[in-house]
């Protein structure tokens, strides 16, 4: 099946530029002038299964790249993303890159690299969730937290958290070897498609927003433990 591919860009030439070249090289893009098209886009249901990517331009008329892509892994916690900008400073390449955007490309640029990049991160996903194997617990076993892989969710005290792709599979490893210290660079091989592509302070900062979404279901509670010059584990003693 043809991958659907979402394009969120509000200049009409470069989208227009986009969708012809995603379409001769065998893609089935679909336009959205602003955010709120694309999230009625992704939450629509079709025949032809879900989107398989996002390009998303981070300045939107309506809304910015970066909480459309919140949005837009709400619908779908699985989608990944590409970022097209004008902008080209570091922090904004570190914002989109720790969200969990799989790439970023900076305008102007050429069809032909924006379609290489589109078919590098297909395969890095296609690789990635062939070698996930784990096996996962299933949903309502009695346990601390419940791992769905099908659904890509994740409960916690019986209620299911919401989060982004990297912070699903970032859980997902601890949630699995309860007890088992995992280095931040063993987390980066295990979790992120190109883990040379992302910044070193990029699991700590998921970390982080995990502990946040973990406190706001019990305040009580802190599972992932930090173990300093080592890295982190999930506590198995609850």
């Amino acid at each position: 099946m043809q991958a659907r591919i979402l394009v969120v860009e509000d200049e009409p030439a470069i989208a227009d530029t986009i969708v012809y070249a995603l379409a001769t090289e065998g893609f089935v893009p679909h336009w959205s002038a602003n955010a709120q098209a694309a999230i009625e886009a992704a939450s629509a249901p079709s025949l032809s299964g879900p989107f398989a990517l996002a390009i998303l331009d981070v300045g939107l008329p309506d809304q910015n790249g970066f909480d459309l892509f919140r949005r837009l892994q709400q619908v779908d916690p699985a989608l990944p993303a590409i970022f097209l900008t004008a902008r080209t400073s570091e922090i904004d390449r570190v914002v989109g890159l720790e969200l969990g955007a799989d790439d970023y490309v900076a305008k102007p640029f050429s069809p032909r690299e924006l379609i290489a990049r589109v078919r590098s991160v297909l395969r890095r996903i296609k690789r990635s969730q062939a070698q996930n194997v784990a096996p996962a617990a299933k949903p309502g076993a009695q346990t601390l937290f419940a791992i769905d892989d099908e659904r890509k969710q994740i409960r916690f005290r019986g209620r299911s958290l919401d989060l982004s792709r990297y912070e699903y599979r970032l859980l997902k490893v601890l949630a699995e070897r309860p007890g088992r210290v995992y280095s931040r660079d063993e987390l980066m091989n295990l979790v992120w498609d190109d883990p040379a592509a992302s910044f070193d302070r990029t699991v700590d900062a998921h970390i982080k927003q995990l502990r946040a979404k973990l406190r706001s279901v019990d305040a009580t509670l802190d599972p992932i433990q930090t173990h300093r010059g080592l890295g982190y584990s999930l506590r198995d003693d609850h």
